[in-house]
């Protein structure tokens, strides 16, 4: 590994750049903002490596990116990643322009640089660097990149389905990865699912001056008081058989979970908060947010919002309802409870629409993959990982390895106030670097494995 880590310092500048060109590129799959060009220039990316791309499509959402490379040994090891982002907004949080990539202080600061176009520039300058030093790929790869993660995945169901064979791999390295708040690399070997509702009330015509408050119906609080029959002040969903399937984490989960290391005071810094719900902590914290569902409100909009005063009585409402789901939560099954448990308690005209389904899905703590990614941090001598069973975090793991029985695990670029989702989104750029070296160590661990 000595030449190939030798030439990756020496094209470091020529990575690093290809990366804030990804990244000066806005493609926002919300907003439906240079999709088509984003995935033109990942197409070309993977052309550079010889690895034949293809825009499949997804019957109704943006293309994925699809390629495959030949190696040494008939193993393959595939890549997921997307290539859309989060929107930017607030702009005015940002203390630079989110598609300019300025570095500065050692990072690279951009839109989508964590979250997830540094991730997939280090897994295309690892192949590059690989082919430039020692010709064959160790094994066979292929590149997965869609371009609706950001909005919930709503197709990608579709391209599984259309393409079985496509998805085949021995094992996939997952989109994102990084250090915890200690500068510990994380890895997790698995995601929630998620069931992501949007809920509608109407009330008059369109917004009316408020003093007919008296007498006419208002959206909002009919939407409020729906809300307000979904969960209690303990945080237990109040939805009739929500919990029906919840699984209990074994043995092997909870011993992992126990030699988790304590970041409680780094992360109610980082979050800004004095203390966590309920009063948890310790044990039942990590418990809580690996291995039980949430019911959360994403979002709420009705009446006026802007600066200063507006009278008016809202016309309507509308909520964004996101539930994390864990093994084994069905998100179709869990929004036939929601529906359901609407209509008996005289919601029934609440309009719902199901956004985002979701499965959860994990990877056996002792899969051969997540040993070579251990493996790989050890060889670049950092702290040693932490291994998480599963992550609070959802994506479509089950549609594209859990359904077929296929390993994943994740490894990447980020680090715990990297921000991804939020304003002044950021990487280090030696981060970035050891990510490349990183993806060399497991493709090469892994077609020994």
């Amino acid at each position: 590994m000595r030449d190939l880590f030798k030439y990756i310092d020496a094209h470091a500048g020529d990575y690093i750049a290809t990366l804030q060109r990804l990244c000066r590129q806005p493609s926002v799959a919300a907003q439906g903002v240079s999709m088509v060009e984003t995935a033109a220039m990942v197409e070309g990316l993977l052309t550079g490596l010889g690895a034949k791309p293809c825009l499949v499509d997804t019957r109704g959402g943006y293309p994925i990116v699809y390629g495959e490379l030949g190696g040494k040994v008939d193993k393959t090891l595939g890549f997921y990643n997307h290539y859309d982002v989060q929107p930017a907004e607030p702009l005015d949080e940002w203390e630079s322009d989110p598609w300019a990539a300025e570095i500065r202080d050692g990072r690279i600061w951009a839109r989508g640089v964590a979250d997830n176009k540094g991730n997939l520039a280090a897994r295309v300058a690892a192949v590059d660097a690989w082919q430039k030093v020692n010709g064959e790929l160790p094994l066979n790869l292929k590149f997965i990149v869609e371009g609706e993660e950001e909005i919930g995945s709503p197709h990608i169901h579709n391209f599984a389905e259309d393409h079985p064979d496509l998805c085949q791999a021995d094992a996939y390295i997952w989109e994102f990865g990084g250090k915890d708040i200690a500068g510990r690399p994380q890895i997790h070997l698995g995601l929630k699912g998620i069931c992501y509702v949007e809920l509608r009330a109407k009330g008059a015509r369109m917004d009316w001056h408020s003093s007919v408050a008296t007498s006419v119906p208002n959206p909002a609080w009919r939407l409020v008081w729906a809300l307000a029959t979904l969960k209690d002040e303990r945080e237990h969903v109040l939805i009739p058989g929500f919990y029906d399937k919840v699984v209990s984490p074994g043995d092997a989960d909870l011993e992992a979970v126990a030699k988790l290391p304590d970041t409680e005071a780094q992360d109610l810094a980082n979050l800004g908060i004095d203390r966590f719900l309920q009063g948890l902590t310790g044990l039942e914290l990590k418990k809580r947010n690996l291995f039980q569902p949430t019911c959360t409100i994403s979002g709420f909009e009705s009446g006026y919002t802007g600066k200063g005063a507006k009278t008016v009585l809202p016309g309507k409402a509308m909520a964004k309802l996101d539930m994390r789901l864990v093994p084994n939560q069905d998100p179709f099954e869990i929004y036939d409870l929601l529906r359901k448990h609407l209509d008996a308690t005289g919601f029934d005209d609440i309009e719902t629409e199901l956004l985002s389904p979701g499965f959860p899905a994990r990877t056996p703590l002792d899969a051969p993959i997540a040993q070579v990614v251990i493996d790989s941090y050890r060889q670049l001598s950092v702290k040693e990982p932490v291994v998480v069973p599963t992550s609070p975090g959802s994506g479509p793991w089950y549609q594209l390895c859990g359904q077929f029985g296929i390993d994943a695990c994740t490894a990447g670029v980020g680090h715990a106030k990297s921000q991804a989702h939020a304003p002044n989104e950021n990487i280090y750029v030696d981060d970035f670097i050891t990510g490349i070296k990183q993806i060399c160590l497991i493709m090469d661990g892994f077609s020994r494995a």
